[in-house]
């Protein structure tokens, strides 16, 4: 960009590149009533840079999401990430399996309470709501419109409930349950030694993979507890035809299998940490040593819990990762925990790793869990004005920082956090 007597100029070798240039002249317009003559070279730090709305647990609606994609944009933000289901709720419409969304969007109360996971208090409040296919094509539209890359996470084999409470068959344990009402770690987990649910799953991965271009689809992965696996005779001993030491060695097996599949139709998968097969959680330490089977290389890593050492030899090992150390980087957090400075030194690659693995580090999301977050209102609270922090974080060059500067720049927000 150059400002000068002859006006203002913007060039780019790409569309992207104008399009990011547009939003520093909006930013320069919006800080002063003048601009004065200047010269800007600038390219973007990382280039994963992400927001993530997790809605399923509670549907924040179709306005919500485009008012993020805008605010997206306004920070140069290139991925957002769409947490569509968990245990509380299935938010995609699916077309060959319907009850998905007929019993697994709904619930007829949630757990609330100062306690938070430890509160015994229910709503009484039904909440419900999900995404029809049109929807999903309107709202991948407009994210590309203003470059923004939309991957779609798809919880297995943990994180479903809502989908067991619509077809009892998948789960483990073959019981009917209902979609849950309390947060936390449920232990049911998908019987994945069962071929009708390798079918469900490839069936759901299609339609998804029809919805979004963007070639990544998460899995999530991430706290996979093996309690009904442990407990099933035809899981256990699916485990041992395939010469599987432990059940981590399973659950690598299994993401294999869909890392297969996704490639074999021209996308990538991505998920937690756990998809490693390595202990992250006290509740698997006593249980498993670690996988000794080996995750496809092609996969991509979403850090987010273990010791930095795991990260440093993930990506020694191959792995891209996207760092979202959840310490670092979970907007549901309170302003205590993160405050704004926190999320403004947080430094994505990290400390002692060599330069050579740097590229390995493809970025970092910012993380809006919704358990706790039942209206847009507070949602905005929490994210604003820390999802700019992580935006200067993912665009700037580490030596270019300065937080003072930057919240020069956000002066005209009142009631500023940090």
């Amino acid at each position: 960009m150059k400002v000068d007597s002859k006006g203002i100029t913007v060039r780019s070798a790409t569309e992207k590149g104008l399009f990011y240039g547009i939003q520093t002249l909006r930013q320069l317009v919006s800080s002063d009533k003048s601009i004065s003559y200047l010269e800007i070279k600038d390219a973007p730090r990382f280039a994963w840079r992400a927001f993530m709305l997790d809605e399923g647990r509670y549907s924040q609606r179709k306005k919500q999401v485009l008012k993020m994609l805008d605010e997206m944009a306004r920070l140069k933000m290139n991925v957002f990430h769409w947490h569509l289901v968990d245990d509380q709720g299935w938010r995609i419409e699916i077309k060959k399996y319907p009850l998905l969304t007929e019993i697994g969007s709904k619930w007829p109360s949630t757990q609330v309470g100062p306690l938070r996971w430890n509160s015994p208090i229910q709503s009484g409040e039904p909440h419900k709501g999900f995404y029809t296919q049109e929807d999903i094509r309107e709202i991948v539209a407009y994210a590309a419109q203003r470059h923004i890359v939309v991957i779609p996470e798809i919880e297995m084999p943990r994180h479903s409930s809502a989908t067991m409470a619509a077809y009892p068959w998948l789960g483990s344990s073959g019981k009917k349950i209902d979609v849950p009402i309390w947060f936390g770690v449920s232990k049911d987990v998908y019987n994945i030694a069962d071929p009708k649910v390798y079918g469900f799953l490839t069936d759901v991965l299609d339609e998804v993979m029809a919805l979004f271009p963007s070639k990544i689809i998460h899995i999530g992965g991430d706290e996979a507890k093996y309690d009904h696996w442990e407990s099933s005779e035809y899981i256990t001993k699916y485990t041992k035809e395939n010469k599987l030491k432990t059940f981590a060695d399973l659950q690598v097996f299994f993401t294999n299998r869909i890392s297969r599949y996704l490639e074999s139709k021209g996308s990538r998968i991505m998920g937690g940490n756990e998809i490693l097969g390595q202990n992250v959680h006290d509740y698997q330490a006593e249980k498993d040593a670690g996988a000794e089977e080996e995750l496809s290389k092609s996969s991509v890593i979403h850090f987010w819990r273990g010791d930095i050492s795991l990260m440093k030899s993930t990506v020694e090992n191959g792995y891209d990762i996207v760092n979202s150390l959840h310490s670092e980087t979970y907007l549901d957090y309170s302003y205590e925990t993160i405050p704004l400075k926190r999320a403004y030194d947080f430094e994505p690659i990290p400390a002692g790793l060599k330069a050579k693995y740097h590229n390995r580090i493809k970025g970092l999301g910012c993380q809006m869990w919704g358990e706790w977050i039942p209206k847009s209102g507070y949602m905005d609270f929490m994210i604003f004005p820390r999802i700019a922090a992580y935006a200067e974080v993912r665009w700037t060059q580490r030596v270019n920082k300065d937080y003072e500067a930057f919240k020069g720049a956000l002066s005209g927000l009142q009631n500023l956090a940090g």
